[in-house]
């Protein structure tokens, strides 16, 4: 059977019988987004939580009149804003898509069949929501505690895969700083070996 990467990523976590597999195809349903287009805005309830099959995605906030990205989705990862889809609030946050990006979305509804249907399926969620707390930790902590060279160093570990894919403004953005100033820090690394 040829499955589909979005239930690969799933039969990562959790075992997937060949009817529970079926079932998660039907439950994400796809969406395709152009650059620049808006998966999610700020205020708005999300309804979904998504799988990126391809492409990527940026998540911005608003401080002080600015838009700030905070953190970048490419492919395989899950997409939401993980607060307002779980209790139904509105975001806080935006979701642009960079590039064209392929996306497999579920709604909280199908959500609920998912952790019903799924043997493993709350499983699943407690996991996946697990990850996205500690990340959202790491995050917060370091935007209060870390160097705009720290930040960078940490995009690098976590984003190397897909730096050539953003671009710079988006970065700059994400590490703090401005673009002339991320170019700074980036020759001031590549001499120190970093």
């Amino acid at each position: 059977m040829n499955t589909s990467p979005l239930v690969t990523k799933i039969g990562q976590i959790i075992a997937l019988s060949a009817s529970e597999q079926v079932l998660v195809d039907e439950l994400f349903r796809p969406q395709t987004l152009r650059p620049g287009d808006q998966w999610l805005q700020e205020g708005q309830v999300c309804r979904y939580v998504a799988f990126i099959e391809e492409g990527l995605l940026r998540y911005t906030v608003n401080h002080d009149g600015e838009e700030v990205t905070y953190s970048f989705g490419k492919e395989n990862d899950f997409a939401s804003s993980y607060e307002s889809f779980l209790d139904q609030s509105p975001a806080t946050c935006a979701i642009q898509a960079i590039e064209p990006t392929v996306l497999r979305c579920m709604s909280y509804d199908d959500l609920q069949r998912f952790y019903r249907d799924v043997r493993e399926g709350e499983r699943f969620g407690r996991l996946v929501i697990e990850q996205v707390f500690l990340q959202t930790i790491k995050q917060l902590t370091g935007l209060y505690t870390n160097t705009p060279e720290h930040r960078y160093l940490s995009f690098m570990t976590h984003f190397r895969d897909i730096q050539q894919r953003i671009p710079q403004y988006y970065l700059a953005s994400y590490v703090g700083v401005k673009p002339q100033s991320l170019s700074r820090i980036r020759r001031r690394l590549a001499q120190e070996g970093g």
